[in-house]
């Protein structure tokens, strides 16, 4: 019998990884401009998770490129910024052929699976990069825009965040409209980052299986970015999938705890809950004085297992058809122990081999199931849409 390693690399040969959620894009606007050549990924980069050799080493056939754009934009400024990050995406896979094929759909991945390429779908994060409009909706659609996820952070007018004040409850008719439109163009309907309300009120509303593209799971870390298991027991319905984050804070209760912390600090300080710019042109002061909380609260460490233990409950209470990953690599500025970076999927698919999974199981993990989803909002769409 092979040893785990050999078993999860020739599993791996045939049936690569296919990620929900990388924030590449924002990283290279954040890091270089979106100048491609000044942060060339077919080096090896030590300031990014994600490069061409850590792809092929952690055995990923397709991934779901964020096009994030922060939700505290201005609607028409989001609409830009959203445009620039697909343009992003899009001239990654221009510049490297010989690594990436554009795809939309589930029969494009399996001709990259097919050609030995990487397959390159894009996911708009939050439903502010629509600036309420569905006609932008199907704009992002044509462009290639696989899925989109409600909402980020920040509520939107027709849908609430887990991270925010509940506004609605859900989401409201237009809310809806949002979700039906995106069935009939084939667009999947990510909820994460939407509040339990918003959960319940899409996966009522959608005819297509949604999906989960990076969260877990609440049973094991009480952070309202994870599902509840009664939400995670009606994907077994709806045929949805949810693909689970490696975020610290979402798989390990003392990093949720810390986080809390910080966000409370942050808040304190007036520097707002989340930075995404590493707090440039922020008060300096306040900035000093974070430093110095975090230098005395430095975070604890979460770990593979922690990951492989959310898995598994998915598993438990959602069934094997219904769990995928989503690691949100280069979305995180830390993550567990053994997932350092995207070539790191076969130690946590080890991980799983020895708690008994096999082979079918861990297939369906890795792809068959989000390929199952895709296929799915395929056959519902309109035919002009589906493609």
């Amino acid at each position: 019998m092979s040893s785990t390693p050999d078993r999860i690399a020739d599993l791996l040969r045939h049936d690569p990884v296919f990620d929900g959620h990388n924030d590449l894009a924002w990283a290279l606007r954040e890091q270089a401009g979106h100048d491609l050549a000044a942060l060339d990924i077919a080096r090896h980069q030590p300031s990014l998770h994600t490069d061409i050799g850590r792809l092929w080493a952690g055995g990923v056939g397709a991934q779901f490129f964020s096009v994030f754009v922060p939700g505290t934009l201005p609607a028409a400024d989001a609409v830009v910024a959203t445009l620039e990050q697909i343009d992003c995406v899009r001239r990654i896979v221009a510049r490297y052929p010989e690594t990436f094929r554009a795809a939309r759909t589930a029969d494009d991945v399996r001709k990259a699976f097919a050609q030995g390429k990487i397959a390159a779908l894009m996911g708009a994060e939050g439903g502010h990069s629509i600036a309420g409009s569905l006609r932008v909706l199907r704009t992002l659609r044509a462009l290639g825009v696989a899925y989109l996820t409600l909402t980020h952070n920040q509520n939107v007018p027709w849908a609430d965040a887990a991270t925010d004040t509940p506004a609605i409850g859900g989401l409201n008719e237009f809310g809806r409209e949002v979700v039906r439109e995106m069935n009939r163009i084939g667009m999947l309907v990510d909820i994460s980052h939407v509040a339990p309300g918003t959960m319940r009120d899409a996966l009522a509303t959608s005819a297509a299986p949604v999906i989960f593209s990076h969260s877990s799971c609440r049973a094991l870390t009480d952070h309202v970015r994870n599902a509840p298991d009664d939400v995670l027991e009606s994907l077994v319905t709806n045929g949805g999938v949810i693909m689970i984050a490696f975020v610290p804070a979402f798989v390990s209760q003392r990093c949720a705890d810390h986080a809390a912390a910080e966000r409370t600090e942050r808040t304190r300080l007036g520097l707002g809950e989340y930075a995404y710019d590493d707090d440039r042109g922020r008060d300096p002061r306040a900035v000093a004085e974070l430093r110095a909380w975090q230098a005395e609260n430095p975070p604890p460490t979460a770990t593979l297992a922690d990951v492989a233990d959310h898995v598994d409950h998915a598993r438990e209470v959602s069934g094997i058809d219904h769990v995928g990953l989503g690691g949100d690599y280069d979305g995180v500025p830390g993550l567990p122990a053994g997932l350092a970076d995207v070539s790191c999927y076969p130690n946590l698919l080890g991980e799983l081999a020895d708690r008994g999974w096999s082979d079918s199981d861990l297939t369906a993990l890795t792809s068959r199931n989000i390929l199952r989803v895709l296929d799915a909002a395929r056959e519902i769409a309109d035919p002009g849409f589906g493609a």
